[in-house]
């Protein structure tokens, strides 16, 4: 069947990246919305769904204090000259309030917390970093995650079914 003249291409100008190996691993407690200073070429990337927000963390360095997101990987963007590229993994700023970014580095200083990345996405056209305040979990607390969703899915078969 051949596109009529009003169609075109369907692209995702606004994806939604999520991290949900975060929510296997950590259990959150608080999260905070947050800006991240990009480049020409990682904003193309990122628009094209091209990152990877696993292995990521954020740290509020520095004083007065600065948050920074750390090991997360926002692919080359293809259509650019190699000159114009961005490094793929890098330190890039996040930009929130003062009284978040003292919220996030009090949060930190307890011993095992992180902060960790929990999604990307766009508001108004400008990329955002979902920030979660996270604790690890041990093996148990994971085991009971797994029985806890396994259940909720049991339980929506049976209402779906039944």
């Amino acid at each position: 069947m051949a596109k009529s003249k009003g169609q075109s291409k369907t692209t995702n100008h606004e994806p939604v990246i999520e991290n949900r190996r975060a929510r296997y691993d950590y259990a959150i407690s608080d999260t905070v919305d947050c800006g991240i200073k990009l480049t020409g070429t990682e904003i193309k990337s990122v628009r094209l769904a091209r990152v990877n927000l696993a292995e990521g963390f954020a740290r509020a360095d520095g004083e007065p204090a600065q948050l920074t997101l750390h090991n997360v990987h926002i692919g080359e963007y293809p259509n650019a000259a190699s000159h114009f590229q961005h490094q793929p993994v890098r330190d890039r700023i996040l930009l929130a309030n003062r009284r978040e970014i003292d919220k996030l580095a009090q949060a930190t200083s307890e011993k095992g917390v992180t902060l960790v990345p929990l999604r990307m996405h766009f508001v108004s056209g400008r990329a955002k970093v979902v920030i979660g305040i996270g604790r690890g979990k041990k093996s148990y607390d994971k085991r009971e995650s797994i029985k806890a969703r396994d259940a909720k899915r049991e339980m929506d078969r049976a209402l779906k079914g039944g």
